[in-house]
């Protein structure tokens, strides 16, 4: 079996030590490739190194996140732009909006995020939205701004199955990590309504580890575990859970 992480943040501090071991340990358990969103500037270094140092296996992604967008935005955005004027990128992203830590700067998370939708359809890139307290906004943003194909995610989704259904009727797929391990989460019950085909993994690592890791930091070994429950939810296959996934990741990313 083969799985894809479509969001890992390999490149963050929780990993310096122990990251080249943490990624074989994944890839003997069939997790093959990994998508790294980008934050901010200060996340790129690092973020093409490991690309380098693993072809094939982790790929970038160029964006700003809602939660770095602050006084600087348009110095962040220049970034970005020059970037994705210079090489082929999975996709844009993470970008979004976030209400959830910070409202100060929702006005330019707005402009923030309409200009990285004109970028991915500019370079006709995909999109991973990040919607933290913000599902409506983020999806009005998206009728008023016709995302061409190919679409994209909607990154680390919580929401119920109404939800759901507006993402996939705009063209998304929907990004299930561990949160759908969680008890009360709710999402086990969003996820039984949804088809297989609409899906793709992630673990948001070192982020949202799954039960029984939940509170420690999430590794890229840990999608197994998801993935584990996602096939007991749909009562379905593990092998089913790899296979539809991983080729909806190959669509959505093409590679």
């Amino acid at each position: 079996m083969k799985f894809t992480d479509t969001h890992t943040h390999l490149y963050a501090e929780e990993f310096i030590a122990d990251l080249p071991k943490l990624i074989e340990v994944a890839n003997t358990a069939g997790v093959e490739r990994f998508f790294m969103p980008n934050i901010d500037s200060g996340s790129i270094k690092r973020m093409l190194e490991l690309e380098n140092e693993f072809p094939g296996k982790c790929f970038s992604m160029m964006g700003l996140h809602p939660c770095s967008v602050k006084e600087n935005w348009k110095e962040e955005m220049a970034i970005v732009e020059d970037w994705l004027s210079k090489r082929k990128f999975a996709a844009v992203g993470e970008m979004g909006i976030d209400l959830y830590w910070d409202k100060t700067f929702i006005v330019e998370q707005k402009i923030v995020f309409r200009r990285q939708v004109e970028l991915a359809n500019q370079y006709k890139l995909p999109i991973v939205i990040h919607t933290r307290d913000s599902f409506e906004v983020a999806y009005d943003l998206l009728k008023e701004m016709r995302k061409e194909e190919p679409c994209g995610i909607f990154h680390c989704f919580t929401g119920n199955i109404e939800q759901a259904k507006k993402v996939i009727d705009l063209g998304f797929y929907i990004g299930i990590g561990g949160v759908v391990t969680f008890k009360n989460s709710g999402l086990d019950k969003t996820v039984a309504e949804i088809n297989l085909k609409n899906m793709v993994l992630e673990t948001d690592a070192p982020y949202l580890a799954p039960v029984p890791f939940r509170g420690k930091r999430n590794e890229p070994v840990y999608l197994v575990k998801l993935a584990e429950k996602i096939a007991e939810i749909k009562k379905c296959s593990l092998q089913d859970v790899a296979q539809i996934t991983s080729e909806n990741s190959e669509k959505i990313f093409n590679q």
